[in-house]
């Protein structure tokens, strides 16, 4: 079996340009480009926007790092693989609108391989997207799911509900008991179906996130609002801050393998709120984001 890792690499760089040119044209403003090299070797490009006409902030980001003593993130759950060469490379990216009706989103695609003299190298890809909303609407959650099964599908009908409940379980709060977002997909450490199966499906994937994105930004980004939409989107952006501080396997590996780490906190949004003690108000739509859509449900 060959692993052709330079194809992988190829298509990481194409996928960034793709989704980056059409955002563009759907903000009106243009990423800038930050090219960034690693002193242990690899580097990346971070394509970034910041105060646009739809994206408060956003980031598209391509990595490919390497180096020879994994990081504790990596490591802890492969211990077989302690000491060898890697190689990590990948897309990752996190948009937040301005609009507190249009959802927060997060993609990501990667490949990682270690090699050593006289052995089989071990390697697998990774990756899926969760969305995020502030004020939920069902035909978002069901359009983007639905995208997310579509891409799945041809390589097995067993994929969707496995990586569904895989994204479920991870984007998780334990600390707060409650879900980030309405879910999507995630796997990690997959090679089951051989290096061209996996390599594709793992295409599929990054080729829906426009797909399952584009149809919900554009229903949402005019929407009227107001102060108190804004106030809560702030305070509910605290949740995705604390996640990706805490628990995010990616932005935990980025920041122990000496990545850049501007680019590594792309994901965090431009305005936060955090409040002591705080509940929403019976009846309320921002009380019905928690009893209708922080839930784990089929929305298929």
């Amino acid at each position: 079996m060959t692993i052709d890792s330079s194809s992988v690499k190829n298509y990481l760089l194409d996928l960034q340009q793709r989704i980056v040119s059409t955002l563009e044209v759907l903000d009106g403003h243009s990423f800038i480009r930050d090219e960034w090299q690693r002193p242990e070797g690899g580097g990346g490009i971070s394509r970034i926007i910041e105060e646009g006409n739809v994206f408060e902030r956003g980031g598209v980001g391509f990595s490919h790092v390497m180096g020879k003593n994994l990081p504790p993130s990596a490591a802890a759950n492969r211990p077989d693989i302690a000491g060898r060469n890697w190689e990590a490379m990948g897309v990752s990216l996190v948009l937040h609108p301005r609009n507190p009706y249009a959802p927060t989103v997060h993609m990501n695609v990667r490949f990682f391989i270690a090699s050593e003299e006289d052995s089989e190298p071990v390697w697998w890809f990774g990756g899926g997207m969760d969305l995020t909303p502030y004020y939920g609407f069902e035909d978002d959650a069901q359009h983007f799911h639905r995208t997310c099964r579509d891409a799945l599908k041809p390589f097995g009908d067993d994929l969707h509900p496995r990586f569904k409940k895989w994204c479920d379980d991870y984007f998780y709060l334990k600390h707060r008991r409650e879900p980030r977002g309405v879910g999507g997909i995630f796997f990690d450490d997959y090679n089951a179906a051989g290096f061209d199966n996996s390599f594709a499906m793992m295409q599929s994937v990054g080729a829906a996130f426009l797909a399952a994105y584009l149809p919900i930004i554009e229903r949402r980004k005019e929407t009227a609002y107001g102060e108190r939409e804004r106030d809560f989107q702030a305070y509910r952006r605290g949740r995705y801050v604390e996640f990706n501080l805490v628990f995010d396997r990616g932005t935990l590996f980025g920041l122990q393998s000496g990545g850049r780490t501007e680019s590594i906190l792309m994901s965090l949004p431009p305005v936060v709120k955090w409040r002591y003690s705080w509940s929403p108000e019976a009846g309320s739509p921002e009380a019905r984001l928690y009893s209708d859509f922080l839930i784990h449900r089929d929305w298929t």
